[in-house]
């Protein structure tokens, strides 16, 4: 049986979505083509008719999770500046962002898993970290506080979900907040 375009679409659809959220949860290499299919209802022989491979199905997550994700479309918003970036990145460093990572942003979720991937999975995560990079520059007239303040929100994540007790979590969770806030004090008047 022959499936329409729109009903293709919206499988592939579901598929991506469902795939970032197991890969963000538990890790992409761990998880098969079998149980991503099945987590959609469908069997594994049906992921090839959507994606040659399951690289190039991390490759098409890693863009639609990056580009999605809320310090993306901070960086993509006209209204973007210093106290809104704050507030953000406030909401980044929070202990539900830290227990939702099937939600939360994919960088300190998948970021080791990029690293050792295939060079494309890799330019695609690239491109949109320097995306986010070059809109907080322009958002902060600083190009470096742009790069540090994107690897210490993500190393605070990757850190503090390394750790077994909550009350550890907390304390480098509200040390980077308290870092992030001396680095972008309120505009002076």
């Amino acid at each position: 049986m022959r499936y329409s375009a729109e009903h293709k679409q919206q499988t592939r659809e579901k598929l991506l979505h469902s795939s970032g959220a197991l890969a963000k949860a538990g890790g992409f290499a761990t998880t098969g083509v079998d149980g991503l299919m099945k987590a959609i209802g469908l069997t594994g022989g049906a992921f090839y008719s959507h994606f040659p491979s399951k690289s190039d199905l991390f490759t098409e997550i890693v863009r639609r999770e990056l580009s999605h994700s809320p310090i993306a479309l901070l960086s993509q918003a006209e209204d973007a500046g210093r106290d809104k970036l704050q507030r953000c990145l406030e909401r980044y460093l929070s202990l539900a962002h830290l227990h939702n990572p099937e939600t939360g942003c994919a960088i300190p979720a998948l970021g080791a898993e990029i690293a050792r991937a295939e060079p494309a999975v890799r330019e695609e995560a690239e491109h949109w970290l320097c995306q986010i990079q070059q809109a907080w520059a322009g958002i902060l007239d600083d190009g470096e506080l742009a790069w540090a303040l994107l690897a210490q929100c993500v190393g605070a994540l990757v850190v503090a979900r390394m750790l077994a007790r909550k009350d550890v979590q907390e304390q480098v969770l509200d040390a980077s907040r308290a870092l992030v806030n001396r680095l972008l004090p309120a505009p002076a008047d």
